[in-house]
């Protein structure tokens, strides 16, 4: 090929390239570089920075000499001349920083240099570009020969730009969910799992049974990766690191068998898992949670990323505990009601418990307390009633409110010698709170009865009721009708 040919063909590879291609003379920079260099200048970046107006007379200093059909096309510019007047345009503060790092790396003497910038159609339009510029073999003293090529990245840039707007969407929902949200790691124990099932083992529930150590290992495996900002206010920890140094303040107790019970689901193939546990705060406070697990979808065969949601229930669970203590309770006194009464003797006759003793109580002076110095004064009457009994029945007996000024105590498996001695014993706890309150003295009526073999609990409770009377009679006098 001749040496026109040549030139000809490379003339026509520079036009027709696909990228942008600019051929240009940085003489002049090298000129001004030797000069700064003969001032003393040393730190190229930091004497640009200093002045960015340096960094306009370099610019200055650079010529444009060719750019091919792409470089128009990009910069959407008519010709060289209506590209090189506009200049400014293409070139903005969004590329200072990129610039300043070209012009070090000459400085340096490297003979090539790159950048990620920003540059600007002469429409307006933003383009991400990747610069490559090399000084042309032949020209490594003058630099009047440089090739710059531009590539337009601005599509890899806006899907890298739209993935980092999607990746701060989802952390700021993991950060800022309103329940606790932890990311778990989670495929050391599938290793595990995957091992006892090599080993010819088919129900996991017996094999943990027999090997509950083996439910202390996979919990121990288990890694965190990550937690929220609303986990470290639900346990009342400072920061991540606090929170996840204290794991075992936090999973404490009943937690092996609730994760007992999630690993035989795991084992069992379900990936999705909801139930409720008690977890514990820093402070040792309980929390009741509803615990949602869940394996991440693309990880289901190594179980390397686990998404736990815990929901605090705990106001929830001591609105239902104190609902079931109402239902069973008397507000007033502490003691059981008399629904719970009536439920206990049923149970306590089906299951044929004997023998039962019954003691059936009944306040004095109720009335009068009412009449006299108003309700408050009966409801403290009746407040007492219960310190007493709460005080003097533990289980399996208990003690209830059965009416408005009437108590009985139940006591499984106490013969009549037994019932004598609470009688006895409750009425020594009375002499004792009448020392406390001396100005409203305690009084009550008493009645016991055990049952007989064959006897209904319900004919017992009659005769302890009957004999309760009968210690009010003896009790009372014409002379002092302020008891009735």
């Amino acid at each position: 090929m001749s040496i026109d040919a040549a030139l000809i063909d490379s003339a026509n590879i520079f036009e027709l390239a696909p990228i942008s291609l600019w051929l240009e003379d940085y003489s002049g920079l090298r000129r001004q570089f030797d000069i700064w260099r003969a001032e003393g200048i040393s730190d190229l970046g930091a004497f640009l920075r200093e002045d960015t107006s340096r960094l306009d007379l370099c610019t200055s200093q650079i010529r444009v000499l060719k750019v091919n059909r792409k470089t128009l096309s990009l910069f959407e510019a008519d010709d060289v001349d209506h590209l090189v007047a506009n200049l400014h345009r293409i070139f903005n503060a969004d590329m200072l920083e990129p610039h300043i790092g070209e012009m070090v790396q000459l400085w340096n003497g490297s003979d090539h240099f790159s950048s990620n910038t920003v540059n600007y159609s002469l429409g307006g339009r933003r383009i991400d570009i990747q610069l490559k510029g090399r000084i042309l073999p032949g020209h490594e003293e003058s630099w009047d020969r440089v090739l710059l090529a531009i590539e337009d990245v601005t599509a890899r840039e806006d899907a890298l730009r739209e993935q980092d707007r999607h990746k701060q969407y989802a952390q700021g929902l993991f950060e800022h969910s309103p329940i606790s949200l932890w990311v778990e790691d989670f495929s050391r124990i599938k290793q595990l799992m995957d091992d006892v099932r090599q080993r010819g083992i088919v129900d996991f529930r017996v094999f943990t049974d027999v090997h509950p150590e083996f439910v202390h290992q996979c919990l121990s495996e288990i890694r965190v990766l990550d937690i929220n900002n609303e986990t470290l206010a639900l346990f009342l920890a400072d920061d991540k690191k606090t929170l996840l140094q204290s794991l075992p303040q936090i999973f404490r107790y009943e937690m092996a068998s609730h994760f007992r019970e999630q690993l035989i689901d795991l084992w069992n193939g379900i990936l999705f898992q909801r139930r409720e546990v008690v977890n514990y705060a820093l402070d040792g406070s309980e929390r009741h949670v509803l615990m949602q697990f869940s394996v991440l979808p693309g990880r289901e065969d190594d179980w390397s990323l686990v998404q736990v949601a815990l929901t605090d229930i705990t106001a929830r669970k001591k609105a239902e505990a104190y609902l079931e203590y109402l239902g069973k309770h008397d507000v007033l006194t502490k003691l059981h009601n008399r629904a719970y009464y009536v439920d206990e003797l049923n149970r306590l006759e089906r299951k044929g418990e004997a023998p039962v003793s019954i003691i059936i109580l009944d306040l004095n002076g109720l009335k009068t307390a009412n009449d006299q110095w108003g309700h408050a004064a009966g409801d403290g009457l009746l407040r007492r009633v219960g310190e007493v009994l709460n005080e003097a029945v533990t289980q399996p007996g208990h003690a209830a409110r059965i009416g408005g000024d009437e108590f009985a105590v139940v006591l499984p498996y106490i013969d009549e010698r037994g019932a004598e001695a609470m009688v006895d014993n409750i009425r020594r706890l009375i002499g004792i709170n009448n020392q406390y309150y001396s100005q409203m003295e305690l009084k009550l009526s008493l009645g016991a009865a055990t049952s007989l073999p064959g006897e209904k609990l319900e004919a017992v409770a009659r005769r302890a009721d009957l004999l309760m009377y009968e210690d009010k009679r003896a009790h009372y006098s014409a002379a002092n009708p302020d008891d009735i």
